[in-house]
């Protein structure tokens, strides 16, 4: 796969689309079975495993902690074993989360309960802004020693693990289900059990997904009772192989190709709504929802249990014929970036109205600006979200009209997102 150039302008489709596009593995499940196969005892072979920057970030962390994790790139599978030498080390251990949302909270939970060890963990300086102080605040309840040498409740950490004593705690996830999710995971490894009292809303989609995929690696949580978890010692017993669905987020932009370029794609293995472990798979009923709305009327959208998903839309918002409001993005201020705010700066660029208010945007379509470049701010969803909107042949004539800043952002999760966009362009021409 060649480099991406620092700016990508993107070849509009001259044709519907058409064929297979084989989408990568789900990120949020890949790393949370790499967490769960670590802490079991047997090895286990996660197959049609994500590789991306976010997964190399947690293999390569779980390796530093003492595991062995095999990655077999070309048969997308990961082998998780030597279980027992987990913790082991007698040195303090590094570990680098980069920008990986999924592996900051989880290895922080996870070193946490680890029984003994000092582990330094931090990650890159957008890293360092990502909220972290209810996972750390709920984990200090539990016992663990949690320094904190720069900004209190922020990355860098310092832990001095001794394990988990277990007990009744509060939890303010409503910055991050992963705050959730990570303890929920490391938590059956606790002295005694757990009572988890939920402070704040919190977004259910990734939590059900834990529970879910928890149950399958053999320890069963039942669902909150008026947000409470209560959650027992018990050891792990993963199946020795797992097989790992294809990403429902990232599947969302080609779910929307089709409404820029017309067509029809097939995406092999993408579990329906309500099917599979994602709840991100609801954006395909967003989608029939834009379709079946009468010209010119308001699309309301709440996309607070599928918020991954939210830039696919508003990117091609100004294609839509109607005003369209997307609700439920608070928490998304808080992630690679301040999503909120750059949706609106990046489609005023365009020529966009655009209203911006804490937990929404409402945008209404206006003649789109050509010839400009959209900024990514480090984060892989922009890249991708407009990559969609720059496949409209604006002019007609087949020529780029938008360039993307940064492409290659999309290593986080996609790595070959913007090759596979070209192979579809030439396979949809190709009639």
């Amino acid at each position: 796969m060649s480099p991406l150039p620092e700016v990508l302008p993107i070849v509009p489709f001259p044709a519907p689309a058409r064929g297979e596009v084989v989408l990568p593995g789900s990120k949020s499940l890949t790393n949370r079975a790499l967490l769960l196969a670590a802490l079991g005892r047997e090895p286990v072979t996660l197959s049609g495993a994500l590789f991306s920057e976010d997964t190399h970030l947690m293999a390569t962390a779980l390796r530093a902690l003492g595991c062995t994790v095999e990655a077999d790139e070309a048969a997308l599978t990961l082998r998780v074993a030597d279980q027992a030498k987990l913790f082991t080390a007698t040195a303090p251990v590094d570990v680098f989360v980069g920008l990986a949302g999924t592996a900051a909270r989880f290895l922080t939970a996870l070193c946490a309960a680890a029984p003994r060890g000092v582990y330094r963990i931090d990650g890159v300086e957008q890293m360092r802004k990502r909220p972290m102080s209810g996972l750390i605040d709920a984990l200090r309840q539990l016992g663990a020693e949690i320094i904190c040498p720069g900004e209190e409740g922020f990355f860098p950490l310092e832990i001095h693990a001794r394990g988990l004593r277990g007990g009744a705690i509060e939890l303010d996830a409503s910055a991050s289900s992963q705050l959730l999710s990570a303890l929920l995971m490391v938590a059956p490894t606790a002295t005694a059990p757990i009572d988890i009292q939920l402070v704040g809303q919190v977004r259910w989609t990734f939590v059900e997904m834990t529970r879910r995929l928890m149950a399958e690696f053999g320890v069963h949580v039942p669902a909150a009772s008026d947000g409470r978890f209560h959650l027992a010692p018990t050891a792990y017993a993963p199946p020795t192989d797992h097989v790992i669905e294809p990403d429902a987020t990232a599947a969302s932009y080609w779910q929307t190709l089709p409404l820029v370029v017309g067509g029809e794609l097939t995406l092999p293995g993408l579990r329906a709504p309500g099917t599979g472990l994602q709840g991100d798979a609801a954006y395909a009923e967003v989608l029939a929802r834009v379709q079946a709305r009468a010209t010119g009327t308001l699309l309301d959208e709440d996309f607070r249990e599928i918020s991954d998903t939210f830039l696919s839309l508003a990117a091609i918002s100004p294609l839509l014929d109607g005003p369209t409001r997307i609700t439920g993005l608070t928490h998304t201020r808080h992630q690679e970036t301040d999503r909120v705010a750059g949706m609106a700066t990046e489609l005023r660029r365009l020529g966009q109205d655009v209203i911006e208010e804490e937990d929404s945007l409402t945008i209404t379509p206006r003649p789109l600006v050509p010839d400009q470049t959209i900024e990514t701010y480090g984060d892989h969803r922009f890249a991708m979200s407009f990559g969609i909107l720059g496949c409209h042949d604006l002019r007609g004539d087949g020529s780029p009209w938008l360039s993307i800043h940064h492409p290659a952002v999309c290593a986080k999760t996609f790595p070959h997102f913007f090759s596979l966009l070209d192979h579809v362009r030439q396979k949809s021409s190709d009639r």
